[in-house]
Order: C-alpha cells, then structure tokens, then sequence
C-alpha cells in the first residue's frame, strides 16, 4: 500500500509539470492489485474482464496461468511514466498513454498455429470488442453557425473538420459531374509493416483521388498515420482526434466535396459496438449525396472456428443500414460488410438498391478477402469471400464503374511467418500488401 500511494503521489506530481500526461484515477485504482486486473486471452486476444477468471468471454479458452518466470509474456514500458505494461495493452494501466507502435507483441507471438488460428484475418483476428455505446446514442453534428443550443443537447461523439494546414479545400470537386468513393478495411494488425502498409494505402489515394473515402478497422496509430499524410489536408474528417485516441478500432469517413453533416448510429444488436458512418455531402448542382461506411458484426457467438461465417447479428445490421438510409434519395453504403452469400443468403436489398459490384461485373467473382491471391496470407487455410461491398440507392446518380484496388505487393518489403505443419515448423518469406483487404474504388455520375 506504501508503494502504491508513493507511485501515485510521483505521477501526480509529474502530470502537475507535464500537459501532456493525463492520469486515469480508474487506473491507478487497481494498481498493485492483480485480483482487480483485466487479462487477455492467449488465443483471440479479448481482454477480459476481472471477474472473468476461468474462461474468455469471447472464445471460451482457459485463462492463461500468471507467471513470474522468465516465460512471462513481454512488456513495454511507457514513454510517459515507465510502467510496465502487458505487451497486448494498447495503452498504460497507469497513466493511459497509448503504446508505442514498435512495442507491440512481435510477428512470432501473433502467429503461434498451436494456440490462435489467423486463417481468416480481420474476420476473427483479432477478434475485440469496440467501446459499446447505446443505440440511441445517435449524434448528428451540425454546421458551425447553428445555434450552440442546438449544438450542445450531446457530447461530440464525430465532429467537422477542416484541413489540417488551416486553409478551405479548394479541390472540393463541386463542379465535377463525377465522383469516387474509395472503401477500404486497412487492417488493424499493427505489428506487420505498419507505417508501409499505411503508406501504400496513402499512395493508392494518391493515385485515384477519391472525392469521399470509408476506412475501417483505424486504430488511433493508424489515424495518426494518416493525419500527418500530405494527402489528409484536402479532406474532412468524421472523426477528432479526441474520440481518435478514445477508442481502440473504429470506422471513419474523409471528404473533399463540402459537408453538410456527419453523423453515425451505433447497431442496437451490436455485441462488438459497430456502428453505421454518415456523412452528407453536396455532389454537385444542388444535389446531396449521403455517404456510409460501417464495420458490419464479425461472426457470432464465440467461440469462431474457422470455417464459421454466419452472424445473425449482421444480417439484422444490414437490414438495419438499409431502413436508416433509405430516406435519402442518393446513397453509396460502403465498407466491410463481412457478409457470406452462402450463410447468410442474398444482401437484403429492397426496392431500387443495388450491389454495385453484381450490377456491373455480374461475371467476376469479386473476392476482396482471398488467402491465394493475397499472398501475405499465405499458410492460412482458405478463405476466399467478398466482404467488403458498394450498396447503393440514386435518384440523380448512376454507377459508372467498380474496381479493387490495393491488390499489388509493396516493392521491397517482405516479412518472416512462422507456420506449424503437423510437427514440422517451416519459415515463410512473404510479400507484404497494405491490407489483408483489398479495397474497393467506385465511381459514380450524375445522370
């Protein structure tokens, strides 16, 4: 106890002189107390709860046993106050600053074949839950000269941006008769190739200039990635760095075309807190187009095996995506749907929605998840679907052409997988891409 009051009393006194250190009252709370700590399973990588001692929540696997020895999992230690952190916290027990992108667990911890089974990427691995939030926790953000009465009824959950160096966006695209949108699951694995992997997904923007954008699975790491790209001062963003730093993965959408408004619904089923991202924009003469990207619920319940696909909680979300938007007459849903035609039958389209992809290529499989040609997934078992999709509904637009993209090995850039095959191990060399996704670039026109 003498320790404890002593180590709080030092980061008092150190978050007094430094701004930038916020210490979490909660945190220090359980410090010195492993009885009250959270624990992370070994095999999905759920951070349990305390009072979850036996099993994890998520896939049902035994709590590790603590050990003192020298077999312990790794820890970092925090920039800001030195602890020693369990090397799978995203950010310190004790004062709440984030981890450093190098200090996270190493390639070897994150592809043991024995105890986690990464067949199938993004869709099970790893498999955490985003902050849950309310289904009615709906906020709509308005422009800046609305009344600070109406702009105040709840906490800025998503807020209007402008560009980072300060200045209107001059490319906004108003006059354009066409535009693009790009949706692209970026991959939350931070261990492999981050900064490269983010820097070829920047490239790719680059290179099509999407006048919106839908990213899913941005980690506060990844947004700060992004934020510090020449690319990211034309566009708008869904999320502040405030609510960028509060959360561990979320979705967000960037745009060119000026922002009428930027919104999001969390899912009233949702077990992993998706939610579903919307952003108003003005296309061109007069007409308004609604953008949405969303996350939509990973297999269900725990625990996953490999080959399972089917959640009911993400058939009711598509359903549910589909009832929010279908009010507005211009419509792009866009994002990793996860979605199974197999199990979970045909997307529930309703009168005068259309799967881009279907309409336009109905002949081409279209798989943005394939553990064959993504070769940065190979030794995984196969798994090849179309998870990420363009649902869209237009009054004054029509669908000009869908593409993947993002399916090319960054030059240069190779890492080492450890797979076990029956005794044997074997050591892979294989190429990086910038996501176990591909990503998907529609373009649209006013008809």
């Amino acid at each position: 106890m003498k320790f404890e009051m002593s180590l709080i009393r030092v980061l008092v006194c150190f978050s007094s002189s430094s701004s930038s250190l916020l210490v979490n009252p909660r945190k220090i709370q359980t410090l010195g107390i492993p009885q009250a700590m959270s624990w992370a399973c070994k095999k999905c990588t759920f951070v349990n709860s305390p009072s979850q001692k036996s099993e994890c929540e998520i896939c049902l696997s035994p709590m590790a046993p603590f050990s003192s020895s020298s077999s312990s999992p790794p820890k970092w230690s925090c920039k800001a106050c030195t602890f020693l952190n369990p090397y799978n916290n995203a950010s310190c027990e004790v004062c709440a600053t984030r981890c450093p992108v190098l200090s996270l667990s190493n390639l070897n911890d994150l592809n043991d074949a024995t105890d986690l089974d990464s067949s199938v990427g993004s869709v099970f691995f790893p498999l955490r839950p985003c902050n849950k939030r309310k289904a009615n926790d709906a906020v709509q953000v308005l422009d800046d000269d609305h009344s600070s009465e109406k702009a105040s009824l709840k906490p800025k959950l998503f807020k209007k941006a402008t560009d980072v160096s300060g200045d209107e966006n001059t490319d906004s695209g108003t006059a354009s008769s066409s535009f693009k949108i790009l949706s692209y699951n970026v991959w939350f694995r931070e261990d492999l190739e981050l900064h490269k992997r983010m820097k070829a997904i920047g490239d790719l923007v680059q290179l099509h200039s999407p006048d919106v954008i839908c990213f899913q699975e941005v980690t506060p790491n990844i947004y700060d990635i992004f934020k510090q790209s020449t690319w990211w001062g034309v566009y708008r963003s869904s999320v502040s760095s405030e609510i960028a730093y509060s959360r561990p993965y979320f979705c967000m959408v960037l745009s060119k075309l000026p922002v009428k408004s930027f919104s999001n619904k969390p899912f009233s089923n949702s077990i992993m807190g998706r939610e579903l991202c919307i952003a108003e924009v003005e296309a061109a003469s007069g007409n308004t187009l609604v953008v949405a990207t969303s996350h939509l619920e990973s297999p269900c319940p725990a625990p996953p095996t490999w080959d399972q696909m089917y959640s009911k909680e993400r058939v009711v979300q598509a359903n549910e995506a589909i009832n929010l938007l279908k009010k507005h007459p211009n419509v792009v849903f866009g994002g990793d749907m996860n979605w199974d035609d197999k199990h979970d039958g045909p997307y529930p389209l309703q009168d005068g929605w259309v799967d881009a992809w279907s309409q336009l290529r109905p002949n081409e499989i279209g798989w943005t998840y394939d553990t064959k040609s993504n070769q940065m997934l190979t030794g995984n078992r196969t798994l090849q679907k179309r998870l990420d999709r363009f649902i869209c509904h237009f009054r004054d637009f029509k669908i000009t052409s869908v593409d993947m993209v993002g399916m090319e090995a960054i030059p240069g850039v190779l890492y080492n997988k450890e797979k076990k095959v029956r005794k044997e191990v074997k050591q892979l060399v294989l190429p990086v891409l910038p996501s176990d996704h591909y990503g998907m670039l529609l373009s649209i026109a006013i008809k």
